[in-house]
């Protein structure tokens, strides 16, 4: 097991505008939804005045990263028109850049022009759920402004994701698609790049476990892996239980995450995740 362990060496810090993030323990990503429409009803943030009280309870209980969305990804969930998902991220970060000028801010969007105005507007990450394959500007932008890119397996849209869940061999295919995209990062100079093999994108129940179970694998490509599984489906439909009692699933699946491999967990409860961690790391000692 030991040399397995070894046998992949993978970035040990991330680069967010001259800020070293280290991934010698596990980081922590606090998610703040400025969408009506999350899946998670106890994320929907409305205005800026919710928005400055989460990131504030956010940083308090430990988070290491914020990210800030304003497309909802669920499966199914409403297109919405770009300038729409500007005037709800742009905002949005302007607002905790003010009030928080140390936090370091990950916007999660596929359009490029969404990317480039968040940065602008301060955020030093990008989070994109289409893994580049939705918005051919993209990679450009990653690499005009070069941040971290958080690069996630998707098929298919939103809209059209629940159908493509179809593989012969899923974590193959995963990581192929996904390398796939990394050497187009590569190519072009991007030196921060970030694996999200996608919980509940493109993939059934089934196959969501079957990716937490073989996340090891991900090691192949020598990259930080990030798992945001946060009381998605495949906790609370798993348990019988509904959305807003889901986190003692999700504190499960990312102990496992953990053990896996994960460097970083996306997650909506920051305080129980850290301390989540802080066992973890009693293990790895």
């Amino acid at each position: 097991m030991e040399a397995k362990d070894t046998l992949f060496k993978k970035k040990s810090t991330v680069n967010c505008r001259g800020k070293l993030l280290s991934l010698d323990t596990p980081l922590v990503m606090g998610i703040l939804n400025v969408t009506p429409d999350s899946f998670y009803p106890g994320s929907r943030l409305n205005n800026l005045s919710e928005v400055l009280q989460r990131t504030e309870q956010m940083l308090s209980d430990g988070a290491d990263i914020l990210d800030v969305g304003g497309y909802s990804s669920r499966p199914g969930a409403v297109d919405i028109a770009e300038q729409e998902e500007l005037d709800r991220v742009v905002p949005a970060i302007e607002a905790i850049v003010q009030r928080f000028p140390d936090a370091v801010i990950s916007v999660d969007t596929f359009r490029a022009s969404v990317a480039e105005a968040a940065i602008a507007a301060g955020a030093a990450i990008i989070n994109d759920i289409s893994g580049g394959k939705l918005d051919e500007a993209m990679f450009e932008t990653v690499a005009k402004r070069q941040v971290p890119y958080i690069l996630m397996h998707m098929r298919g849209t939103p809209q059209t994701m629940a159908s493509l869940a179809q593989y012969e061999d899923l974590v193959v295919e995963v990581v192929d698609e996904l390398q796939a995209q990394v050497a187009k990062l590569k190519r072009l100079g991007v030196k921060d790049i970030i694996l999200d093999p996608g919980f509940g994108f493109a993939k059934t129940a089934a196959h969501n476990f079957e990716l937490l179970n073989r996340l090891e694998e991900l090691r192949i490509l020598e990259l930080p892996v990030l798992a945001g599984m946060s009381r998605k489906s495949m906790v609370y439909k798993s348990l019988g239980v509904d959305q807003t009692d889901a986190l003692t699933g999700t504190i499960g699946v990312n102990m496992i995450a953990l053990m896996k491999g994960a460097d970083i967990l996306r997650v909506h409860d920051v305080k129980e995740t850290k301390q989540t961690i802080q066992l973890y790391k009693k293990t790895t000692l």
